[in-house]
């Protein structure tokens, strides 16, 4: 049985791909030190022989013991509302932890892949964005913290990659949504949903005319497995191409919540991208991977599980943003 370390395992992402290797036929070590990530999204996997878990932080140590063939580096915070609060954390995790894992990688002839961000294009002046764009970032900005962690987790993985030999994959993830996603995380997409399930205003950052493109989680999850087991090494786009407005997105959440709430407008934060949208073309070439799953049926399958939440979650999410 083969053997991955999945780091970040109670996160959004994290859970699904462990949920995903153990059906695969992995033995899965989950790992995660708990700072944003919730153990209730891998609950029910304690129960199997397959699937290990540790609490542990990463920029610090790691060790697990005996035969090991795969890592996934999936551990840092994801949303501007939680880097933005523990803004040293998400850097040591993209460079520490990432030194730590690969060096965990090069120990025990791993194969890893690691879990790049669209941040790392910053606000693009190349649209739509391919790998090959290097970007548009403030390093000194307030979202520095997470598109230069990211940037200079691939940098390192990359001289682990060419100087060691190490056998890496970087994937560079675009927006994704789906249940497990936390309501109080700052992304538009649960903002949006928790907004309408409370019957507030949905709030619009700037005139609403920036967009975004909005990928299934299982859609990415597929990507990501094809990735991890091709032999490619430089980085690949996975999202979805489907791009839209933020106005427009706020009115389909509208019409799927079947709210009445109006659409307001608040001043854009500092750096915040005006476009995003993924040139998947080297996706679909060297992996023939594209995206399966439509948004209005990921939305309806989202939007359902937000509801199944308590009440006391959807009005927790509430005060975080106050």
């Amino acid at each position: 049985m083969k053997k991955i370390l999945i780091t970040g395992a109670a996160g959004f992402l994290g859970s699904h791909l462990c949920d995903r290797f153990i059906q695969e036929g992995y033995h899965v070590v989950g790992m995660d030190n708990l700072i944003t990530g919730d153990l209730k999204n891998i609950e029910h996997l304690f129960k199997l022989k397959q699937f290990e878990f540790y609490h542990c932080d990463v920029s610090r140590f790691v060790h697990v013991p005996g035969q090991l063939d795969y890592i996934l580096h999936f551990a840092s915070p994801a949303s501007p509302i939680d880097y933005l609060k523990i803004p040293i954390q998400t850097l040591k995790v993209g460079s520490l932890g990432t030194h730590n894992l690969l060096g965990l990688a090069k120990a025990k002839k791993a194969t890893i892949l690691v879990a790049s961000t669209s941040e790392v294009y910053g606000d693009p002046l190349v649209h739509p964005q391919t790998e090959d764009y290097w970007g548009n970032v403030n390093p000194v900005g307030p979202r520095g913290v997470y598109d230069e962690a990211k940037r200079f987790q691939e940098a390192l993985t990359m001289a682990y990659h060419t100087f060691h030999g190490l056998d890496t994959k970087i994937v560079r993830i675009f927006n994704t949504y789906g249940p497990r996603m936390r309501l109080n995380d700052g992304r538009v997409l649960p903002a949006f949903i928790g907004q309408a399930l409370r019957g507030e205003d949905l709030t619009v950052f700037g005139d609403g005319s920036q967009t975004r493109s909005f990928c299934y989680v299982d859609d990415l999850v597929e990507g990501i497995y094809r990735l991890l087991l091709s032999n490619y090494h430089q980085p690949v786009n996975i999202g979805n191409p489907d791009e839209l407005t933020i106005s427009d997105f706020a009115e389909e959440i509208i019409k799927l919540t079947e709210t009445t709430q109006k659409v307001i407008y608040k001043s854009l934060p500092v750096d915040d991208p005006k476009q995003r949208q993924p040139d998947i073309t080297r996706a679909r070439e060297i992996l023939n991977w594209e995206p399966q799953v439509g948004r209005s049926e990921g939305l309806k399958i989202t939007y359902e599980y937000f509801k199944s939440l308590p009440d006391e979650i959807l009005f927790e999410s509430k005060h975080r943003f106050e």
